[in-house]
This record gives structure tokens, C-alpha cells and sequence, in this order.
């Protein structure tokens, strides 16, 4: 009986392959995931999930909006049991502390000889406001608030400390590091765990307001790394080094890449592919395949850059907001932007990035949470199914039928099998998608195995239908149907925070294995298939 199972099952998907037909009219169309499970593509981190607080005032505008609030690392309430709760959800996530204004922060440790005062605007000085200053009672209570959360902290450091900016954008000199050290030596005095120290924000290549050279940065990030060792002494493991903290520049990249082969473990570059906040095309962009592939032509460049130097340093984006200047309301915090932020987590995994930090957790327009409510917008739950479902290893998938359908596939996190990220960018055609399966392994590797391992071959899941292996589903959708609404619904229900502060359950449908993958209009899948573990994955 089982073998025939694997037979029919097998069979079934190969011959739906070389089928697709398109519903008659009825707005439906069948296709076929096709996967390879011989070996991974890529991998991530276990804890690839990483979002972002910022430095940014009440008093940042963008095409007169103000959409920070109090979401500032100053200023943003580390008592809400909403924002610990959902921290504490992802057990861990990764937190980036850094952003535009991290370049003008200094450190009230015992070396500051000014007075420690905030952010002030002002439009003639570099990136709009004046310098700004972290108190170290603050500096306590963010750590505290980490630990509570089980949070993984990566500290981007100001670069620009004692450099001299130039009319023409550069900025020239070593990186004075006195008063980072200081702060590095009270967190360790302190016994806070800081996961990773990133040196600058958006100075690399063109720059963003101004620009470092990569031979000076090189020579920087080394100081970094030397200072680290010496401070972290006799204690491990020792934070990651990380830079530049900026966009891809290829020529720039390799330059430091070069200079840096032995003391950088992460280069992280930043994604804001979609353009300005106030674009009124965002959405269009979000919906075209063509131009969701257009950012892999980055992956690729950093990927090939990275193979080709000789350090061995691992790619992240360490910034992502899709849209720059703070996002736009209803679009990059509603449930069209999971479109985007899912295929770009699908995309960054196959050229093996290895972890993702999406701007913002909470701030701007685009905040894993809603900057006044802390609520949960529908990209966190996207995020946390995202960390809980896709394993470590990145499998090569790709859809047959429709180019409106964007599919990704891992080996499952902590259990047997795959998972199967699916997104219907269509506004009207359900999806009825099978999985094919490499035949070399699928047909007949398995079959062997099948005769003579049958107990470790197919683990049935906690359901079944009629004696055969169940899949579970998770399939998100909008509040009816709306692409703008904030309310994501798991398998037709709406996912709430109760008066708690609780973050929902994020339950499973249960389906039949010999019935395809339905993906409904403007929708997204999750499937994870336990009884299927090709190579790549045992």
C-alpha cells in the first residue's frame, strides 16, 4: 500500500507537469511546484528573522507625514506587554539598533565630556537634525528589556566620529572609536550580551548624505575588530564584527572585502527597491513579477562578490523597508506588503543570505507593529510563520503554470519534511498547485529506502483522511479581500491580540496529500509536507 502511495503520488505530479491546463473561464488555473531536493541552494540562520528600532525623533516628516511617534531607541515604551509579547514570540528574533541618525549619537559613558542632549531639528545640518546622545540609565533599561525578550542585539555603532565632511559628500579620517569603546567596555562591565557591533550606517559606495572610502573603512572596521578582542577577552563567544551597513556597491565591496579578509564575519547591505514612500505606484510594483525579480540581480552581485574575495564573511540585509523615506501608510504596513516582504525573504534564502532585518519592528510606516497601538500589522505574523516554518536549508523551487505565482521551498524547521511558501499575485485565478519532485531521488532513492526504512520514510502528521498523510496549511489572506486592510486573517480566521496582550496561535488547516496546494486569489500558503525528506534535508 505504501509504495503504491509513493508510486501514484509521484506519478500523478510528473504527468501534471507536463499537463497545465488553465481553468475554463472559471477563474481557476492548475499548475506544479517543481522542486529539487538533492542538495540546499542556500541557507540561513536558524534565527534568520531580524527587524529593526531606529534612532529617528517625533519630529521626523516625510512629504508632510510624521509617522515615527514614539518608537524611538530614546523614547519607545519598553513596558508595553504587546511589543514584549511579541518579541518573546520568536524566542529568538534578531534586533538592528542602529539607522540614519546612529552616525550622530554619542555615548554618555564617562569620557563624554558634553552635555547629553537629544535630537533637534535643524535642516542645514547633515541628515536634518543636530547631534543626539544615548544616557546610559537608557541604555540600561533597553538591555534589560532585551534580556527580558530573549532578544539577539546587533549595535550599530556611529562611524563618523571624528571624520571631517567635505562639500563634496566625502568624509575623510580615521573613525575616532574613543567613545565607542567606552561603551562597549561598560556593556561588558555590565554582562549585556550584544550579539554583533555594526560599524556605520549607508557610508559605503555614493553614501547617503556622505561617503567613506572603502580603503579608510577597511582600515576602521579592523580597529573594530581589534578593539573587541581586546576588550571582550577571555570571554566567548565574542560578538560578530559587521559592515558596511549600506547599498551594494560592487567595486566599493570588493575593495573592503580585500582589506577585511580575516576580521569581518557579516557584510550587510540595505534594500529599498520599491523607491520613495510617496510613489503612488507602489502597490503596481508589488504586483509584477518582473520587477520583484529585478532585486535578485543584487543577491546575485553580493553572492558572486563574496565567492570571489577571499574572506569569509556571510551576507545579510541589514536594513529593508522596501519603500525609503519612512514607507507609506496602508501599503507598507497592510496585507499587500507581505507580497513583497515574503518573496524578498523567499529570494534573499536562494542566494544564500542568512539573515534578513526588516526596517522597522515598530516606526515609521512600515513597523512590524502599528507605531501607536504596538498591534501587530500583517507583515509580523508573515514574519513569525516565516521563522517557525522555514528551516535552515534553502531548497531550488520553482512554479509551472503562471508567472503570477512566486514559490519558494526549505526543509521544515525542527520536524521531517519541507516547507512550501506560495504566493498568488493574481487578483482573480485560484491556483490547484502539485508538487513535483526531483525524479532521481523521489522515485527511486525513496522507493528503496521505502522497502527497507518504512518506519523513518513516512511519519504520519497529527491528522489524516481515510488512512492517508495529512499536510498542514496556513493560508493568509486580508480582511475581505482588501489589500490595503491591517487585518490578516490564518485560514479564514482573524488573527487578534487578546486583552492580554497575547500574540495569537497560529494553527494549522489539516488537508489531504492527494489533494494540490489551493491558492486563492491575492493569497499566500504555507504548506508544510512532513512525509516528504529528500536529501538535501535528512
Amino acid at each position: 500500500m505504501g509504495l503504491c502511495f509513493w508510486v501514484c503520488f509521484f506519478w500523478f505530479s510528473i504527468i501534471s507537469a507536463s499537463s497545465q491546463s488553465v481553468g475554463s473561464g472559471d477563474g481557476s488555473a492548475e499548475g506544479t511546484v517543481f522542486i529539487d531536493g538533492k542538495a540546499a541552494i542556500g541557507k540561513i540562520d536558524e534565527d534568520s528573522v531580524c527587524a529593526t528600532l531606529d534612532w529617528w525623533p517625533p519630529e521626523k516628516c516625510d512629504y508632510g507625514t510624521c509617522s515615527w511617534g514614539r518608537a524611538s531607541l530614546l523614547n519607545l515604551d519598553l513596558n508595553n506587554n504587546i511589543l514584549l509579547n511579541a518579541v518573546k514570540a520568536f524566542s529568538p528574533l534578531k534586533i538592528r539598533l542602529g539607522g540614519t541618525l546612529q552616525d550622530k549619537v554619542i555615548y554618555d559613558t564617562e569620557d563624554n565630556k558634553h552635555p547629553c542632549t537629544q535630537f533637534v531639528k535643524n535642516t542645514s545640518q547633515i541628515f536634518g537634525f543636530t547631534q543626539g546622545c544615548l544616557p546610559m540609565h537608557r541604555w540600561d533599561e533597553l538591555n534589560s528589556f532585551f534580556k527580558k525578550s530573549g532578544a539577539k542585539i546587533i549595535f550599530g555603532l556611529n562611524a563618523l566620529n571624528g571624520r571631517s565632511i567635505h562639500s563634496d559628500g566625502s568624509a575623510t579620517g580615521s573613525w575616532d572609536y574613543t567613545n565607542a569603546e567606552s561603551l562597549i567596555r561598560y556593556t561588558v562591565e555590565k554582562n549585556y550580551s550584544i550579539h554583533g557591533w555594526e560599524l556605520g550606517n549607508e557610508l559605503c559606495g555614493s553614501g547617503v548624505g556622505t561617503r567613506v572610502s572603502a580603503n579608510q573603512y577597511a582600515s576602521d572596521t579592523i580597529s573594530l575588530q581589534k578593539m573587541v578582542q581586546d576588550v571582550y577577552k577571555g570571554i566567548e563567544p565574542k560578538p560578530l564584527i559587521i559592515a558596511p551597513g549600506g547599498f551594494f556597491d560592487a567595486k566599493w565591496f570588493t575593495e573592503f572585502f580585500n582589506k577585511t579578509t580575516k576580521i569581518l564575519d557579516v557584510a550587510t547591505h540595505h534594500i529599498y527597491n520599491l523607491g520613495p514612500g510617496v510613489d503612488e505606484h507602489l502597490v503596481e510594483k508589488i504586483l509584477n513579477p518582473s520587477y520583484l525579480d529585478g532585486e535578485a540581480n543584487t543577491f546575485s552581485s553580493l553572492h558572486n562578490t563574496l565567492k570571489s574575495s577571499p574572506t569569509s564573511a556571510v551576507a545579510w540585509v541589514g536594513e529593508a523597508g522596501g519603500a525609503y523615506n519612512s514607507g507609506r501608510n496602508l501599503v507598507t504596513n497592510a496585507f499587500v506588503f507581505s507580497f513583497w516582504y515574503l518573496d524578498q525573504l523567499g529570494m534573499s534564502a536562494t542566494y544564500d543570505t542568512r539573515t534578513y532585518c526588516r526596517q522597522t519592528l515598530i516606526g515609521g510606516n512600515y513597523g512590524l507593529l502599528n507605531t501607536t497601538n504596538f498591534l501587530p500589522n500583517p507583515d509580523y505574523y508573515s514574519a513569525l510563520l516565516w521563522h517557525r516554518l522555514m528551516g535552515e536549508h534553502v531548497l531550488s523551487a520553482s512554479f509551472s503554470g503562471t508567472k503570477k505565482i512566486r514559490a519558494y521551498a526549505h526543509c521544515a524547521k525542527q520536524s521531517k519534511g519541507i516547507t512550501v511558501l506560495l504566493i498568488n499575485l493574481d487578483d482573480s485565478t485560484t491556483i490547484h498547485a502539485k508538487v513535483a519532485f526531483n525524479s532521481t531521488w523521489s522515485l527511486q532513492h525513496k522507493h528503496r529506502r521505502h522497502r527497507s526504512h518504512k518506519s523513518k520514510l513516512i511519519k504520519l502528521p497529527p491528522r489524516s483522511f481515510k488512512g492517508e498523510t495529512a499536510r498542514e496549511e496556513y493560508h493568509l489572506t486580508a480582511e475581505d479581500g482588501k489589500l490595503h486592510s491591517q487585518t490578516m486573517l490564518l485560514n479564514g480566521e482573524i488573527l487578534n491580540v487578546n486583552s492580554s496582550g497575547d500574540i495569537p496561535n497560529l494553527e494549522p488547516s489539516y488537508v489531504n496529500s492527494s489533494e494540490p496546494i489551493v491558492v486563492g486569489p491575492f493569497s499566500i500558503v504555507f504548506a508544510h509536507i512532513p512525509y516528504v525528506e529528500p536529501p538535501a534535508c535528512q
